[in-house]
């Protein structure tokens, strides 16, 4: 039998068929310098225009055999688009991320804005899938991804005051927290109708570490589930930090996919999901492509799949100052002990 396309293994990873081997992807930021670096570009770049965007995407899975292109990068560009003022810092060398200076003091100053879509940098990504989907979308899986509500709504007021606003001023916070809803049902739906194979819905602000599992109870859990309710498969929930203690909250989410960060108990989790739903996860996606040895990263992805994951993931984004001969091992291995069947997906 033929080798799958990349595109192939991964929908059908999503769809729970059988499949070659494992696929190397993620549903996180997913750029590196070295691809930054043969595009003659600098890292600031890679934000301001769609074509930049794009090719540092291809060049990225070009380089280290991914399966899929991901996109955006950055967590600014929605608040942006709310109006905010965010630091590219363009004319900096080296990863520098886009930041927000200030937030708002209260969900009361937060005003919604008409046409998000064509608002600051929110035509880049637009554009950007797009492009991925002329170039890249007869043979490689296209991501995006877009923050959960409660941590969108931390990009644009400060999360330390929403967590206490949570206990004193729960209406305000809960009257915010369904208009992001509201936002994200529409944007998820329309970035899967230009292009987008998979949306990735990241609440990285609720892990148990930071939020009790009573709040995320009634705070997070009933957004979520209208989220996914109201998107089409394949509904990924990726939640990083400790999730241990909310694994049973997550799992009655209404989502295809849950995906984790190393601070997780992986075995214990797919015991609590079981088979019916896809488990992805948790390499740590700093330290693993950035300084281990050839043998931590073997023992790594080795453990991730004993652990019972259905696609090896890393807990976050990438980081983009990876070496080469790292993430190449990473996908190597990956594709090479990922060719036995998992718990949720057979193999041909």
């Amino acid at each position: 039998m033929a080798e799958m396309t990349s595109r192939e293994r991964v929908l059908k990873l999503f769809a729970r068929e059988p499949i070659d081997t494992m696929p190397c992807f993620s549903g996180q930021g997913m750029v590196s310098v070295p691809a930054i670096d043969a595009l003659g570009i600098k890292f600031p770049q890679i934000h301001l225009t769609a074509e930049n965007m794009a090719e540092s995407a291809i060049k990225t899975m070009e380089m280290f055999d991914f399966d899929a292109a991901v996109v955006p990068y950055d967590m600014t560009t929605i608040p942006e688009g709310f109006g905010l003022d965010i630091s590219i810092y363009e004319n900096a060398d080296g990863v520098l991320f886009p930041t927000i200076p200030t937030k708002w003091n209260s969900p009361d100053e937060v005003v919604f804005p008409e046409n998000i879509l064509g608002k600051a940098r929110m035509p880049v990504v637009d554009g950007a899938i797009k492009i991925l989907k002329e170039k890249i979308g007869e043979t490689h899986a296209i991501g995006t991804w877009l923050l959960g509500p409660f941590t969108l709504a931390g990009q644009l007021v400060e999360l330390d005051v929403l967590m206490k606003m949570s206990i004193k001023e729960k209406a305000k916070v809960e009257a915010l927290l369904d208009k992001m809803t509201d936002l994200l049902i529409d944007l998820g739906n329309h970035y899967r109708d230009i292009g987008a194979d998979f949306v990735s819905l990241r609440e990285m602000g609720t892990g148990a570490d930071l939020l009790s599992p009573r709040m995320f109870k009634t705070l997070i859990q009933p957004r979520l589930r209208k989220i996914f309710e109201a998107w089409d498969s394949p509904r990924i929930l990726h939640i990083c930090g400790s999730t241990d203690l909310i694994m049973d909250l997550m799992n009655d989410c209404g989502a295809d996919v849950i995906s984790v960060d190393h601070k997780n108990t992986m075995p214990d989790t797919r015991k609590i999901i079981g088979d019916k739903i896809l488990l992805f996860g948790d390499y740590n996606g700093f330290d693993l492509p950035s300084t281990a040895t050839r043998e931590e990263i073997r023992a790594a992805i080795q453990k991730c799949i004993d652990d019972g994951v259905d696609a090896v993931w890393p807990g976050c984004d990438i980081w983009p100052e990876l070496k080469s001969e790292n993430m190449e091992a990473i996908n190597r291995n990956i594709k090479e002990i990922g060719k036995a069947p998992t718990a949720a997906v057979g193999r041909i």
